[in-house]
């Protein structure tokens, strides 16, 4: 089966030096997969690299086996939708038309969306439980609220891959459980891919927690050291290797017979 993604032996240099070195990784059908790796590292960097954003200076992205580089914007957006960060809250747009936005490729210049248009971004509010913000003004949206709205825009694109730059980033306890919840469900009732930079492990854990296809990339000094599944690479050595802390590898029992494993972290490594 090809890749969703396809990532060879890729490199990136800035004017000051090489931040990426030879990375090669693929995202399949129905998997979320995670870059992890400090401030620095270059996730974001890999993340633009495979939206096209950024050109690297070797090796390639391929996208359902094409060369990103040879695909139009056009059919980029048909293939992967983007949940950035941090989104500006410029103008007051009403929840539903920024979601709309996610049909441009589709919807073309000049012309207005469809009914069929504004069916599909009702449907992608409700997957992610906020249709009911549909009529107010983005800019009067907590950030939970927000990135949820970037999620169902996101999902109006129908593209089957969805890229995520840290999701949870400056939400609270409660939000980043219920975008959490959200990349799980939408993963398992829908088959969406997702490629994820995050700066937590136990999100990688969590994914795998719930059964779901689940790969883990440890970025360091421009290159993967470690990928696999979570249970996998994320070990106490790997995350000493990676972030210089020591840490326990919890492993506790559930209720329905499953284990739930957790990082939990004990200091950092003295130089």
């Amino acid at each position: 089966m090809t890749p969703l993604v396809e990532v060879k032996n890729l490199s990136f240099e800035y004017p000051q030096g090489i931040i990426l070195n030879q990375i090669d990784f693929t995202v399949g059908p129905g998997e979320i997969f995670c870059l992890l790796g400090p401030n620095g590292c270059g996730k974001t960097t890999l993340i633009d690299c495979v939206l096209g954003w950024l050109k690297p200076c070797a090796g390639q992205v391929l996208i359902n086996g094409t060369p990103l580089l040879n695909m139009p914007a056009k059919k980029v957006a048909r293939n992967m939708a983007y949940v950035p960060q941090v989104h500006e809250k410029t103008f007051p747009y009403l929840v539903k038309d920024i979601v709309l936005m996610g049909r441009a490729s589709f919807i073309g210049p000049f012309r207005t969306p469809s009914p069929e248009d504004e069916a599909i971004a009702e449907r992608s509010l409700a997957m992610v439980g906020i249709a009911r913000l549909k009529d107010r003004p983005y800019t009067q949206l907590s950030g939970g609220e927000c990135q949820l709205v970037m999620v169902a825009r996101a999902l109006a694109q129908n593209a089957p891959l969805i890229i995520m730059d840290e999701p949870t980033a400056h939400l609270d306890y409660r939000h980043e459980l219920i975008i959490m919840e959200t990349i799980a469900e939408l993963t398992k009732q829908n088959g969406l891919s997702v490629l994820m930079a995050t700066h937590i492990p136990n999100h990688c854990f969590y994914f795998e927690n719930q059964g779901i296809a689940t790969r883990a990339a440890l970025i360091k000094e421009q290159r993967i050291i470690a990928m696999g599944k979570p249970s996998e690479v994320l070990t106490e050595h790997n995350l000493n290797e990676l972030y210089s802390i020591h840490t326990r590898i919890l492993d506790y029992p559930m209720d329905d017979g499953g284990n739930l494993k957790q990082v939990l972290p004990i200091s950092t490594v003295k130089p």
